[in-house]
């Protein structure tokens, strides 16, 4: 018993590490009404929390793997534990939205970045054969619950007791990895500190903040004009950071990362095809509970039980997706999953109205889950069969970062596209009203976003009297704008399946890369 214990010990360590991970990207987003209220925050500043968590993850992704060669696997990991640990700390205890921000998007996120890539080469070096193929089954089966069963779990904390045991629970599972952190192996290092790209870990970090940043200040057309610049200088960086790179191999320096395998046609068009699924996953985790808790006014439990069958959906099909694909190349499998994606974006495009309730989304969020099920199956492994194993480190590195950065800018973007078509529906539905009274349009267009971005809490600042008719309004923008947000995503799954396209046939075994 103690030879199977400590043979797979690795990998329960490892899973413990990624649950709490991929835990957080799901939970707290049916929890939006309650941290706007305790914080006394906007719907705004929590979307860009989320939206930054998921960022920088993507921004230290790379920097993170990269670590693992100058400190090693083992002391990377823990590093990253223990500044996870203080931000989950501090996300706990967290008395406004700087605080959450901190702990959570900046500290939690860093952490997380440090943690993801060494589970990987933890499990990867522990194991041999037919025990490696279980072991990253067993992983790849915990990240996917820990996604499946957050919002649920999220749900349940918030409404019955507090959105802060989201976090405070995790520390529970700290302790338990610092426990059992004998079953790691170490890496001998075999960079220094010399080796390390300062330039292009700064080039690449800033790059991609900026860039989401500039997506985030959409919501507000007097923010336009920082926008181009955020999202141009934020391109620039990026493209600079590229040629660094390139110039870096080519004079025989360490890079940060090997971006020669971004020429390999299967693994470009891989990492794009995985930033464009996430992008509709993400925005649909972000506006779904948005709708819920504003028009059928559910709680976080409602919202969390809504998002379930859909979760449960993902959850079973992306472990199906896997045997689908001894059968049928995988490239058809995505195709037929951004297909069945679009169909659920579809549906659900035209169930949103005021009278609409929770038994009504859950078809489509289904439809849309086999999709995504499908999807996640394939993904990850057609990607990095692209890489050479020497090139394994870099690769996950590359894949987990711009898919992190997919989920980043679908948080955002999507969340965007909501605002703005709620913001512009305003006009409309004041203007036909003829509610105004004393106060001019654009006055009562900013009281009454004001009032969607505190969840509909606070008393919107207009006349008594004209408050339901308010009210009417808000939630008739609310449900139009959700029509439109789904098209939009629709629009995006299909680029998705035209993407897929262009992705050369190649058969690969499910089990041995992820």
């Amino acid at each position: 018993m103690a030879e199977n214990q400590y043979k797979w010990g690795t990998v329960l360590v490892a899973c413990m590490a990624i649950f709490i991970i991929v835990l957080d990207s799901s939970a707290m987003n049916v929890s939006i009404t309650n941290l706007v209220v305790e914080l006394n925050t906007t719907l705004s500043v929590i979307q860009a929390i989320i939206a930054l968590y998921a960022l920088i993850i993507a921004s230290f992704m790379i920097l993170g793997s990269k670590l693992q060669d100058i400190l090693g696997r083992k002391k990377t990991f823990l590093l990253g534990l223990l500044i996870y640990g203080s931000g989950t700390t501090i996300a706990t205890l967290s008395i406004n939205a700087g605080m959450l921000l901190i702990g959570w998007a900046v500290l939690e996120g860093i952490g997380a970045a440090m943690m993801f890539p060494a589970t990987t080469t933890l499990v990867s070096s522990s194991y041999e054969g037919k025990d490696k193929i279980t072991a990253f089954g067993i992983w790849g089966g915990i990240a996917a619950m820990g996604a499946a069963i957050g919002p649920i779990v999220g749900g349940i904390f918030t409404t019955y007791l507090s959105w802060r045991l989201v976090f405070g629970s995790e520390l529970l599972f700290i302790a338990a990895i610092l426990i059992f952190k004998h079953y790691l192996t170490e890496s001998k290092p075999t960079l220094k500190w010399k080796d390390l790209d300062i330039l292009g870990a700064f080039l690449s970090i800033t790059s991609l903040i900026l860039i989401v940043l500039g997506i985030l200040l959409l919501t507000r057309p007097q923010n336009w004009s920082y926008v181009t610049v955020l999202i141009g200088s934020g391109s620039v960086l990026f493209i600079v950071f590229l040629l660094w790179q390139r110039r870096r191999i080519k004079n025989g320096l360490e890079p940060l990362t090997d971006i020669s395998l971004l020429k390999n046609r299967l693994f470009g068009l891989g990492n794009l095809t995985s930033i464009i699924q996430q992008i509709p996953l993400a925005g649909f985790l972000f506006i779904i509970p948005v709708f819920l808790q504003q028009v059928t006014k559910a709680n976080a439990f409602d919202t969390g039980l809504t998002l379930l069958p859909a979760s449960i959906i993902i959850l079973v099909f992306s472990m199906l997706g896997a045997k689908f694909s001894s059968v049928l190349e995988s490239k058809y499998i995505l195709m037929i999953g951004f297909l069945i994606s679009a169909g659920g974006t579809f549906i659900l495009g035209g169930v949103f109205n005021v009278n609409t309730q929770m038994m009504d989304i859950i078809p489509g969020t289904m439809v849309f889950g086999v999709g995504v099920g499908l999807l996640l199956s394939q993904l990850t492994n057609l990607t990095m069969s692209a890489a050479r194993s020497d090139q394994e480190t870099d690769a996950s590195g590359l894949y987990n970062s711009f898919k992190n950065l997919g989920y980043s800018i679908g948080t955002a973007l999507i969340g965007v596209l909501l605002l703005i078509g709620i913001f512009g529906g305003l006009t409309t539905g004041i203007e036909s009203s003829g509610i105004a009274g004393n106060m001019t349009t654009e006055q009562i267009q900013n009281s009454l976003f004001d009032y969607v971005e505190t969840m509909q809490t606070k008393t919107p600042q207009i006349p008594p009297g004209q408050v339901q008719e308010a009210n009417q309004i808000v939630e008739s923008t609310i449900s139009s704008a959700m029509k439109q947000t789904f098209n939009a995503l629709s629009l995006i799954l299909l680029l998705g399946f035209i993407t897929s396209i262009f992705l050369p046939k190649t058969k690969t075994n499910p089990g041995m890369k992820n």
